[in-house]
Formats: C-alpha cells, sequence, structure tokens
C-alpha cells in the first residue's frame, strides 16, 4: 500500500513571512516610534471594525484577516441576493438569502486559522459610543454617504483630548466603476468627511414635468414608470425594489414607454439600476481599493511607514481604471465652517424671496448640506420641527411664508437638525443673493 505524503500546514509558514514585513524596518519606517519585536503582538490584541460585507467589505475582510490582524468585528444588515455573486466572492448560491455579516466572518474564519470575526447583522446606529470605544481602528466599505457622514460624526463626538484612546483613525474606501478611493480620517485633527461633503454630489434630480411629457432617456421612461405609472396603478400594495416581480412590472412598463418616444437603451438591469439607485461595482475595482486601505491599516498599526492622513502627508488617494490605471494622492483641508468638526457657521446663499419650504428643499440638494429631513431654527425662534407631531402642526405654517415674513436677516444664523445626525446641529449664515 502506497504511502501518503502529508505537508505541513501552511498557517506557521504564512505569519513567519508575514513578519518579515511587520518586524523589520524600512526606508520609510520612523525608528523613533518603531519597535518591530513588539509589532506582531499589538496586532494580536488590536481590534479592527469593519463596516460593510459587500464587494469591498469581502475584500476588506480577507486582507485584514491576511495581514495579521486577528480580532476583527464586521456590520452589515443586509442579507445575501443572487445579484452579489459575481464580485462578492465570500458568497455561494447556498448563501443566497442568509446575512452577508455572518456568512462572510466564517468563511474568513475557515480560511485563516487564528483569526476571530464577530458579525452583527444590524445597522451602525443602533450603536452607542462604548461599542465604537473598544476599537483601535475603522474602516468603512460602504455604499451610502448617509452611513458614512453617520460614523464621521459619532468618532468625532467621541473625542477626549485627555483620553488618547478616544482617537480612532477611520479608512473609508469608495468604488464607482472603474474608479475609486481610499482615504484616512484622523477625528478633529484633519480633513473630516463633512468637510469633503462637497465632493459627492447627490444624484441630480430630473424634473416632473420632463418625466411626464417629454422624456428624452430611458432613465425618464424608466422614473416615469416609477414615480407615475405605478403610483396610478398600484399592481401591488407596496413597491419592493428587491422583488423581481416588481421590477419586472416597471421594466415592461418603461420599455412601452421608451417605444412610444423612440428611446432605446430601457433594459432589466437598468431599470433595477435606476429604482435601487445602484452605483456599479466592478470586483478588480473593489480588490484595488480595499488592498489600499488595509495597507494603511498596517501602516497604522506597526508603523512601519507613513500614512495618509499624517501631518504634512497627502490624505487622499484618488485611483482610476478607465484608461489604463492611474493613482495620484493630495490632501484635502480641515474647514473651519465644518458643522462636525469646525468651529463656525457655513455661508448658505439664499434668496430673500425664497418660502421656508424653498429653503428646506435647497438644504437636501446642496452639496455642502444634503440634509433630507431638516428642522429649522434661530436664535430667536423655531422656524420649522419634523418631530414631535405636535409641534411640527404647529410650525407647519411657516413652510409658506418667505425669509422676508419670518424677518431673517443677511447674515443671522440658523441652527439645522436631522434626525439621520443626532449629534450634529449644523449651523448655516444665511448669505442674500
Amino acid at each position: 500500500m502506497a504511502s501518503v505524503e502529508v505537508y505541513p500546514s501552511i498557517e506557521p509558514l504564512r505569519w513567519k513571512y508575514l513578519d518579515r514585513i511587520r518586524t523589520r524596518p524600512g526606508p520609510f519606517t520612523d525608528l523613533d516610534v518603531f519597535e518591530g519585536s513588539a509589532v506582531a503582538q499589538n496586532m494580536d490584541n488590536m481590534k479592527v471594525l469593519v463596516i460593510g460585507a459587500g464587494g469591498l467589505g469581502c475584500e476588506l475582510l480577507k486582507n485584514l484577516a491576511l495581514s495579521g490582524f486577528k480580532n476583527i468585528h464586521v456590520i452589515d444588515m443586509d442579507t445575501i441576493d443572487i445579484s452579489n455573486l459575481n464580485r462578492q466572492f465570500l458568497f455561494r448560491k447556498s448563501d443566497v438569502g442568509k446575512f452577508k455579516a455572518e456568512v462572510a466572518a466564517a468563511f474568513v474564519e475557515s480560511r485563516v486559522k487564528g483569526v476571530s470575526i464577530t458579525p452583527h447583522k444590524c445597522k451602525i446606529q443602533e450603536f452607542d459610543e462604548d461599542f465604537y470605544m473598544q476599537f483601535q481602528i475603522i474602516v468603512c466599505g460602504l455604499d451610502s454617504i448617509e452611513a458614512r457622514r453617520w460614523i464621521n460624526a459619532t468618532l468625532v463626538d467621541m473625542v477626549d483630548e485627555e483620553n488618547p484612546e478616544s482617537f480612532i483613525p477611520l479608512i473609508d474606501g469608495g468604488t464607482e466603476g472603474f474608479q475609486g478611493q481610499s482615504r484616512v480620517i484622523l477625528p478633529t485633527m484633519t480633513a473630516c468627511i463633512e468637510c469633503m461633503l462637497d465632493m459627492h454630489v447627490p444624484r441630480a434630480q430630473v424634473p416632473l414635468c420632463t418625466i411626464a411629457t417629454i422624456p428624452r432617456q430611458p432613465e425618464h421612461c424608466i422614473e416615469w414608470a416609477h414615480q407615475i405609472a405605478w403610483d396610478k396603478e398600484k399592481p401591488f400594495p407596496k413597491l419592493d425594489k428587491d422583488d423581481p416581480e416588481h421590477i419586472t412590472w416597471l421594466y415592461q412598463k418603461a420599455l412601452a414607454r421608451a417605444e412610444e418616444f423612440n428611446i432605446p437603451g430601457v433594459t432589466y438591469s437598468r431599470t433595477q439600476g435606476v429604482v435601487k439607485n445602484i452605483i456599479p461595482a466592478i470586483a478588480s475595482t473593489n480588490a484595488i481599493i480595499a488592498a489600499s486601505c488595509c495597507n494603511e491599516a498596517l501602516k497604522i498599526a506597526t508603523n512601519c511607514a507613513p500614512f495618509l492622513g499624517m501631518p504634512e502627508q497627502n490624505n487622499y488617494m484618488q485611483y482610476s481604471g478607465n484608461d489604463s490605471i492611474y493613482t495620484y494622492t493630495f490632501q484635502t483641508e480641515k474647514k473651519p465652517d465644518c458643522p462636525v468638526c469646525g468651529n463656525r457657521a457655513r455661508d448658505l446663499d439664499v434668496n430673500l424671496g425664497w418660502t421656508l419650504k424653498e429653503l428646506i428643499e435647497a438644504l437636501a440638494v446642496n452639496p455642502s448640506a444634503q440634509l433630507k429631513k431638516p428642522s429649522v431654527r434661530t436664535e430667536k425662534k423655531t422656524l420649522y420641527m419634523q418631530s414631535p407631531p405636535g409641534l411640527e402642526e404647529q410650525t407647519r405654517p411657516n413652510m409658506d411664508k418667505t425669509l422676508l415674513e419670518l424677518g431673517l436677516e443677511e447674515g443671522e444664523q440658523i441652527g439645522v437638525t436631522d434626525p439621520a445626525f443626532p449629534s450634529v446641529s449644523f449651523k448655516f449664515a444665511l448669505r442674500f443673493k
């Protein structure tokens, strides 16, 4: 009987070769703070949080585990859809319907021995500051600007200058098609996400009159089916954007509308993308951005090289794969009028003839505000409150009054709150056009 050769496990070798990088100084190492012999032990004890277990999050979890981080938590409230399988490589067809965080954590743990990954299948807003205070690094792989703004504001609010452990670096990655970015934010010390908010301009809204009367693009036909045809015909009690039957109904309506106006390009996938506001994702872009984010985490954890965001260092890396491969870094500046980390009111251009309703609508589309449900007050009085219902009813008549009728003046400051960001009070100084 032939003997079976048993190959040694690669696990000891994996950390051996990794330690050649982690424990040895390199050409960019700051020898004043680098302690090579303690790096591995420090990383073993370090807690890292990954927010998001989608296309970017799967890559982040795999890379962090293989980089030597042993104690990882991951938050994601979503379940696995069959459309995820082409780029979210930790999932299989048999996983459809299961929670992403749980499946991703179990998969990586099974492949990288010695790594513990704790999944949380909920929203990030469900945890308090004590939960986030336990981590030394937080890495975001989100597809939501609102969620990014929330965790950014929370980390800034947590900072206590007398407690060094309250300064938790935030590494943020994002992708869209063949483009992506990674950045490192040191709360209260460097530019935060709110400082850079105008870099994420909300998608332009198509006027309803264009959708209803003179569509020119396939997206106009899809929005017509979504906003007008659905409300008129009500084929189902409530629109479920994840139900293929509902999307098929919208697709067929949009296709008929497009044929009526000789507009090509309406497809099922495009219908799904418009209705769900899906950001196109490509696996190779996710891999590149996740690698960049994990590289920054490794540098922060080991001090083996300067990381994005260090004093006098660039803090933002931009990647473009549209024409070959191109990356560059630059520095985004901390803004004194940032409502999260600044101390000065931000200028807001308004028209004296606007009604309060028009002002509130402007706060939703303004690139530097992007507030969906704002409540507004001045130092002297409350202009409009979204809740509680009784106060909303009392302040509702102000919505039809002009800013002039409400007695607002040039340079006057208004305070704005939004339920999406409970720890932030946005301050704007009115500048009349």
